[in-house]
C-alpha cells in the first residue's frame, strides 16, 4: 500500500486562538478526487490554510506530500508549496501582465532557469485546460471561467502531488462551473489527487465523488445516496 498523500490524525484548526475544528482525522490517497463540504465558518477555508501551512497545526498528527506539518519549519514551506497546487476562489492572477507571463513569474519563483523548458512548460499547462491560444491576454480580458482555467494551469506547473482547491467554483456562474470542473476531472483522470472545498452541491450532484463535511466543529465522510 503506498502512503497516503494527505493524512490528519486527531488534528485540532485555529485560527489564532479559536479552535474551528477538532478532533480531525481523514486519509486521502493518490488519485483521489475528494470533495469537503460546509457552511460558511464551518471551518474549511481553516483547513485547508493548514494544509498549505498558512496556518499552523499546533495540535494532532498531519502528514501531505512526505511533510510533517506538525515539526514543519517556516523555511520549508516554499517546498511543501511547489509539491502542491493550489487554486482560489479569486484566481490571484498578476493583473499587469499576460498569461503567459504569469505563468513565467511562478516557474521563475519556483527556482527554473532554461527558457526553453520554461516555454515547454507553458505550453503544455495551457493546452491541459484548454487556454492555449490565450496565453497572450491579459487577465482583464479573460471571463471568470478562463481565468480559473488559467489559475488551474498554474496550479499544474511544478506537476503537483496533490491539487487543494478551495472555492474554485465560488465566483462563476452554474454553465462555467461545469466548464471548469470538467477540466478538473480530466486533470484527476490523469492521476491527479485533488482535494476541493465547495458549497456547490450541484456539482457534487453532477460529479460525484468522497465527500467530507464539516460541520460542528469535526469533519467527517459523508455517504452519498443514490438518486
Amino acid at each position: 500500500m503506498s502512503e497516503p498523500v494527505l493524512s490528519l490524525k486527531s488534528a485540532a484548526v485555529f485560527q489564532k486562538e479559536n479552535m474551528i475544528l477538532n478532533e480531525v482525522s481523514l486519509e486521502v490517497k493518490k488519485g483521489e478526487f475528494v470533495y469537503l463540504i460546509g457552511k460558511t465558518g464551518s471551518g474549511k477555508s481553516s483547513l485547508m490554510k493548514t494544509l498549505y501551512a498558512d496556518l499552523p497545526l499546533r495540535e494532532g498528527h498531519g502528514r501531505i506530500v512526505g511533510f510533517n506539518l506538525k515539526t514543519l519549519q517556516e523555511k520549508d514551506i516554499p517546498f511543501l508549496r511547489r509539491k502542491l497546487g493550489i487554486v482560489f476562489q479569486d484566481f490571484k492572477l498578476l493583473p499587469d501582465r499576460n498569461v503567459n507571463k504569469n505563468l513565467l513569474f511562478v516557474l521563475k519563483a519556483t527556482g527554473w532557469k532554461d527558457p526553453a523548458s520554461m516555454d515547454a512548460k507553458i505550453e503544455e499547462v495551457l493546452q491541459k485546460v484548454g487556454m492555449k491560444t490565450k496565453g497572450f491576454k491579459f487577465p482583464h480580458e479573460l471571463s471568470g471561467g478562463e481565468q480559473q482555467r488559467v489559475a488551474i494551469a498554474r496550479a499544474l506547473l511544478n506537476d503537483p502531488e496533490l491539487i487543494l482547491a478551495d472555492e474554485p467554483t465560488g465566483n462563476l456562474d452554474p454553465q462555467t462551473s461545469v466548464e471548469v470542473m470538467k477540466v478538473l476531472q480530466e486533470i484527476n483522470k490523469s492521476g491527479r489527487t485533488i482535494v476541493m472545498a465547495t458549497h456547490d452541491y450541484a456539482l457534487i450532484l453532477k460529479y460525484p465523488s468522497k465527500t467530507l463535511k464539516c460541520d460542528g466543529s469535526k469533519v467527517f465522510e459523508v455517504i452519498q445516496k443514490a438518486v
